[in-house]
């Protein structure tokens, strides 16, 4: 005897890769989240490290990670107020992927002899 589809109740059939590149996917998302494995970062450092990201799609990308729970906003009370944003402990579960996708990038680059570096010369990371 088979058992009906709609009397299966909390079981999502979709595909767990469309669910993570659902949250992660987009152009500035993984970058960003990338950015953030370092540590917390206000808002501005986030920008400078990404100068081709729009202020509106900076603002846009870190709303829907802080609404999907992978990034937390912090708000300091102080004049003027600052912001910082940083992983969850959810958003930290990301940190493997995200470290295999940078080596990954960095692979696929000398395989295609369009090298990739992770460091300038002063060491700060960048995408």
């Amino acid at each position: 005897m088979t058992q009906k589809m709609e009397n299966v109740v909390g079981v999502n059939f979709g595909c767990p890769v469309a669910k993570t590149v659902g949250v992660i996917g987009g152009k500035w998302k993984g970058v960003i989240l990338y950015h953030l494995t370092t540590g917390p970062r206000r808002y501005n450092e986030i920008r400078r490290t990404l100068p081709n990201i729009t202020q509106r799609m900076l603002t846009l990308q870190l709303r829907e990670l802080e609404r999907d729970g992978i990034v937390h906003r912090q708000i300091y009370n102080e004049n003027p107020p600052r912001v910082e944003y940083s992983l969850t402990p959810l958003g930290d579960t990301l940190r493997p992927l995200l470290d295999f996708m940078r080596d990954w990038g960095i692979f696929y680059g000398e395989q295609n002899g369009d090298p990739v570096a992770t460091t300038s010369n002063s060491g700060k990371h960048f995408c």
